[in-house]
């Protein structure tokens, strides 16, 4: 009997209970070592159709979950709003609609507009995955960061977390605040002033604007890349000065007295929130948070497809 997570749909995590993101990891571990045999296919999902609703560019996430969908040996639709009847006019409830007439059992989606995956949570039957909504959330980024940060750390009680950089536009910050505060861990944010929420503070979140002091607080930085497809005013002089007051370079790392473990969701610009010698060093699990990621989604799809 497989157990089963409390709700029928990850929308976020702020929907999900402790108990449900330790299942998720239990089961990815078990996912992980599939992904990792000669034949790495199970026959988990058979008969199970997933659509995959991209209405935002996207390749890591939309890779990872078809990936992700193809190893448990579900049937895959993939959708791109650019190629499709959204251009014409035609609405998202009328778009998905469409699809699940097709008989499609699962929908995992990215939408520009912060709680579509709530309207439409309410209106089909299909059990949905939120793979980001506007600068709302990204759960499963999220908990493959936090999956990644065990699998390194051990338990994530008391463990002091930055998340660095675009905070305000970002919805990869968002989720991993819920997440980390969900396990134990301590989280404070790092960037810009004109970048950092104003609600920050309600949640419980520690704010600091110097790089250097905030990475010598940290046991893990993860660091978010500016979002300038979402700003649409200035919110700092140049890429050029943004880098040079809260890039992580390697003069920054080597000034610590200790070693801390470098993490992003990528996409990584270089030079600007990272440097190549921090990117590709040994202090960064950035490729493993990438292989989590497929392990972590097979353990989501698994355990909603369970519900069923």
């Amino acid at each position: 009997m497989v157990q089963q997570l409390s709700t029928r749909h990850v929308l976020g995590i702020k929907y999900l209970t402790p108990g449900d993101i330790r299942l998720i990891f239990e089961t990815a571990k078990t996912f992980k070592e599939v992904i990792n045999r000669p034949i790495k296919k199970v026959p988990s999902l058979r008969d199970i159709t997933v659509a995959n609703l991209f209405f935002e560019n996207s390749t890591r996430t939309r890779i990872s979950f078809e990936l992700a969908e193809k190893r448990l040996s579900a049937d895959v639709v993939n959708f791109s709003a650019s190629t499709s009847s959204v251009k014409k006019g035609e609405t998202l409830l009328d778009t998905v609609n469409n699809i699940l007439s097709m008989k499609v059992d699962m929908v995992v989606m990215r939408h520009p507009a912060p709680g579509a995956h709530h309207f439409l949570s309410q209106h089909i039957d299909a059990n949905i995955i939120n793979a980001g909504d506007g600068t709302h959330e990204h759960p499963t980024q999220a908990l493959l960061d936090a999956f990644s940060m065990e699998e390194k750390l051990g338990d994530l009680s008391g463990k002091k977390v930055l998340i660095c950089g675009d905070i305000l536009h970002s919805r990869v910050a968002l989720s991993n605040v819920f997440c980390l505060q969900k396990l134990g861990a301590e989280v404070k944010v790092c960037g810009p002033p004109t970048l950092i929420p104003k609600y920050i503070d309600q949640l419980g979140v520690g704010v600091e604007y110097n790089i250097e002091k905030a990475l010598a607080w940290c046991d893990v930085a993860n660091i978010l890349r500016i979002q300038l497809e979402r700003q649409d005013i200035k919110f700092f002089p140049s890429l050029r000065e943004y880098a040079q007051y809260f890039g992580v370079n390697k003069a920054l790392l080597d000034r610590l007295d200790k070693e801390i473990v470098i993490m992003h969701p990528g996409p990584i610009n270089r030079g600007v929130e990272i440097t190549s010698d921090v990117a590709d060093s040994n202090h960064s699990i950035i490729l493993q948070q990438v292989e989590n990621g497929v392990a972590v989604r097979m353990a989501v799809l698994y355990l909603l497809a369970a519900s069923r």
